[in-house]
């Protein structure tokens, strides 16, 4: 959008202003943050299969007259729900700092400057630039319009856009109109502009505007489940229906074989919950949320989780240059005109321009948006108000009447202007050969020109032309090849490469992650810009037009060697994506503008540019990058991958220890021993393996050489055959070290409660050891003495707390059917779980093999 600059007219509300109608109109939202969190939650909880079991199991001891035991698993029961509140809450909090991040920005007109704020401080009475890509962000009227049309379907269901108009005297003291219908000069919100660009004055916002009134809302963060939390959830669905099965058939077996129908049920309880595999989606859920939080701090916001899944198999990178891999901080550095070519360097100087040079900048400026956030725009009129300053070569009081925008099939930029004595001037500015053409030169001409244009593009400048000439009178035609044009000369820009950029590519290839440049720069400018950030330019570069002459197959052939596409409209990306994709990538593409939005949707990861970037761009991407430095995407794909490497960590470990949970609570009543684990000690180990879950296992620290290595598969699941073989041998060995102990302690005379005990503690170390050994595959055991891993120890250190006040006090042993046991004990207990652990450990990185 390129609102006209403030006049003393036109200057907007003052912040105090904008203070007293906020706080009489309030801000501009559709609904107020949801208040009923932490009871939608506790709702969720009481419907948990885990807590629903801790329940029964203590109704069937108060029946029993155990009242201490009873009272014990309603404890635990609070217990659970507190830490499912603490999960849930964390999340919570993640995905608002996410919202309020992901809020829509908007440029209005305070104090007489144009701002960037959040669309929802506006209040009636701004003043708010609208351009095409843009979603309305509250109702109002089109002060300027020029060429504005927008898609209402949003409020009315007609998908066809319709024609806006600036407001005029004759609309005063009417109503704003239903949306729908042409030629109107009233916005509302939530609607889309697909094409031009205008001025709009606010008049309603939040609940007052059309979409308030009817109850629509938008959502800031799409938290619609993701493939692979429906898949966990199927698992748990799957496991939750065989714990009900084994629950019965221990409960008819215990109470056949031994006549103890409540302890048969006590024993079903028991092995249900030790089934139940709740942990894996609250864990998926607490990663993703927490997993986002973790990408906005690096400047990567996330809208829609399920992206993170997809960030650590990206293999292919396809990135503008202006703004992604440079600073997007255009400077105007050569004026060149026939026969005088000038470098520009330092502050402007009128005595310092030739005179030559004049009418060339002069054209130049007519030819720019004033006020818009084209950045070459900005550099042309910065050079030209100060260097053409006190000149008649600077017009302030001409009009502009009439603009030709850019299209594919002209890529120039032309305005229309009305000098005080009524003379009318078009200035034009765009791609050299674009303005050859508006010009008519001959071959013989153009070719003088070429030379020119390919020596500032060699040198990583970005080029345009200009051209100029006069209108007549009467009505615009309605293209600008229609007009008569002299070309005036060339402009070359330079937008420096980032710093970053250069070791970002270079990480990105070390992870097997190839970098590809998108622009509609000259071929020259791109090749050098490309061959400065390190992407291959051996190739050459493929333009667009030459892109539209090849077939598929032709363009597939092409796309194996060429890694620079110069001169590329953003029509075509989409066909890039679609191309690439067949060769087998996963491709992560970066786009800003209205004609980018097919290819972000169609790319494995669409990133979105969060400051240039059209509201369009943002809601078909997955990813906004918020300042849009190509090394916060490598940075991503880092973070991608160790959120991947983690939650395929955590899923292990959970498949693990519930082998030997329900293997103790099934085997010895199948065995006829005495049963072993209680409902009260599946839920002290659930104690345990909760927040491991969710809080030592997601900031466990990443892989060292995670960047050095190949993108996953994007097939490839959570739980690789091999990871999941790892994982029940893990679990196997752990139960039959622990059943082993249980039944040598029965066999040497010990009572039922040492045995228990015995086991119990067993069960408890080999749990947290193998914690300590996924969290250390691949990061050596050096990693559990790190910052990172301040969870593991506070949870071990925890547990092991509870453990010994639970033998130390005669009334917690006596309620949990525990006992002391003999000093000799410890030395089997400890052997025992070493010798395990250590086997486990040899096993497991045989299973998972080197990295």
């Amino acid at each position: 959008m390129t609102p006209t600059p403030a006049t003393p007219a036109r200057q907007g509300l003052s912040e105090a202003q904008a203070r007293e109608r906020r706080a009489r109109f309030g801000p501009n939202v559709l609904e107020d943050r949801e208040q009923q969190g932490l009871l939608q939650t506790l709702r969720s909880v009481a419907t948990e299969p885990m807590f629903l079991l801790l329940l029964l199991a203590a109704a069937v001891y108060l029946l029993l007259g155990d009242l201490g035991e009873g009272l014990l698993l309603s404890f635990f029961a609070l217990l659970t729900v507190g830490l499912v509140v603490l999960q849930e809450r964390r999340s919570a909090h993640a995905l608002d700092a996410l919202r309020s991040l992901a809020q829509p920005q908007v440029r209005l007109l305070r104090e007489g400057r144009w701002q960037r704020r959040a669309a929802s401080e506006l209040v009636p009475g701004d003043l708010l630039a609208v351009g095409e890509g843009d979603r309305v962000s509250a109702d109002g009227r089109l002060l300027e319009a020029t060429g504005v049309s927008a898609d209402e379907s949003l409020l009315t269901g007609e998908s066809v856009p319709v024609r806006k108009r600036p407001w005029q005297a004759t609309d005063a003291g009417g109503a704003a109109p239903s949306p729908g219908g042409d030629d109107s000069p009233w916005l509302h919100a939530g609607t889309l502009l697909v094409a031009g660009h205008g001025l709009l004055e606010v008049d309603a916002t939040g609940r007052r505007t059309q979409l308030g009134r009817i109850g629509a809302s938008l959502a800031g963060i799409d938290s619609s489940s993701t493939p692979l939390q429906l898949q966990l959830r199927r698992v748990v669905q799957v496991f939750g229906g065989a714990a009900l099965g084994t629950s019965l058939l221990l409960l008819l077996w215990h109470g056949w074989r031994e006549g103890d129908w409540l302890q048969g049920l006590l024993s079903g309880i028991a092995i249900g919950m030790a089934l139940l595999p709740e942990e894996f989606p609250m864990a998926l859920t607490v990663f993703l949320a927490l997993g986002a939080w973790r990408l906005a701090r690096i400047q990567v916001l996330a809208r829609r989780p399920a992206v993170i899944e997809a960030l650590g198999s990206a293999t292919l990178l396809c990135v503008d240059k202006t703004g992604t891999l440079t600073e997007n901080r255009m400077s105007l550095r050569r004026l060149c005109v026939p026969g005088l070519d000038l470098s520009l360097q330092g502050a402007a100087d009128a005595a310092a321009l030739p005179e030559a040079l004049h009418r060339l900048l002069e054209f130049g400026m007519l030819a720019s948006r004033r006020g818009g956030a084209d950045p070459m725009d900005q550099a042309v009129l910065r050079r030209g108000d100060a260097g053409l300053a006190g000149s008649e070569h600077l017009h302030p009081d001409w009009t502009l009447l009439h603009e030709y925008p850019l299209s594919p099939a002209l890529l120039a930029f032309s305005q229309v202007w009305t000098a005080p004595d009524g003379q009318r001037w078009i200035a034009a500015k765009g791609a050299p050969e674009a303005v050859a053409d508006l010009c008519h030169l001959d071959e013989a001409r153009w070719a003088e020109l070429r030379p020119q244009v390919q020596a500032l593009a060699e040198a990583g400048l970005r080029v345009l032309a200009v051209a100029a000439g006069p209108v007549g009178p009467g009505a615009m035609p309605p293209q600008a090849h229609d007009h008569r044009f002299e070309w005036q000369g060339l402009l070359g820009f330079e937008d420096p490469l980032r710093a970053s950029v250069p070791a970002a590519v270079a990480q990105a290839r070390a992870a097997g992650v190839q970098v590809a440049m998108i622009t509609g720069d000259h071929a020259a400018t791109a090749l050098a810009i490309a061959g400065q950030a390190g992407i291959e330019v051996q190739a050459g570069a493929l333009t667009g037009e030459q892109m539209a002459a090849l077939d598929d197959a032709a363009l597939d052939q092409a796309l194996r060697r060429v890694r620079v596409f110069a001169r590329v409209m953003p029509e075509q990306k989409l066909r890039l994506v679609q191309a690439f994709q067949r060769l087998g990538e996963t491709v992560a593409m970066t786009g800003d503008g209205v004609n980018d939005a097919p290819a972000l949707k169609a790319a494995h990861v669409g990133i979105a540019m969060g400051q240039r970037g059209t509201d369009v761009a943002r809601e078909a991407a997955g990813l906004v990058l918020l300042d849009e430095d190509f090394g916060r995407i490598v940075g991503g794909i880092r973070m991608g991958r160790r959120i991947f490497d983690n939650l395929r960590r955590v899923m292990a470990y959970i498949v693990a220890i519930h082998v030997p949970i329900a293997g103790l609570a099934l085997l010895p009543v199948l065995l006829g021993l005495p049963p072993l684990l209680m409902p009260a000690h599946v839920v002290l180990t659930e104690m345990v393996i909760d927040p491991i879950c969710s809080l030592a296992f997601e900031g466990a620290p990443e892989h060292p050489r995670l960047m050095q290595r190949p993108p996953r598969r994007r097939d490839e699941g959570l739980l690789a055959p091999r990871l999941l073989l790892m994982a029940l041998v893990q679990g196997a060995l752990l139960l039959l070290a622990t059943l082993g102990l249980y039944a040598w302690a029965l066999e040497a005379g010990r009572s039922t409660e040492q045995a228990r005990t015995l086991a119990l503690l067993a069960l408890t170390l080999g749990n947290l050891g193998l914690v300590g050994l996924d969290l250390s595959l691949g990061l050596g055991w050096r990693s559990l003495l790190g910052p990172a891993a301040r969870t593991f120890w506070a949870v071990s250190a925890a547990a092991l707390l509870v453990l010994g006040v639970a033998l130390w006090l005669p009334a917690l042993r006596q309620l949990l059917h525990l006992a002391l046991l003999p000093w000799g004990d410890a030395l089997w207990l400890f052997g025992t779980m070493a010798a395990t652990l250590l086997v486990t450990g040899a096993l497991t990185a045989r299973l998972q093999g080197r990295d």
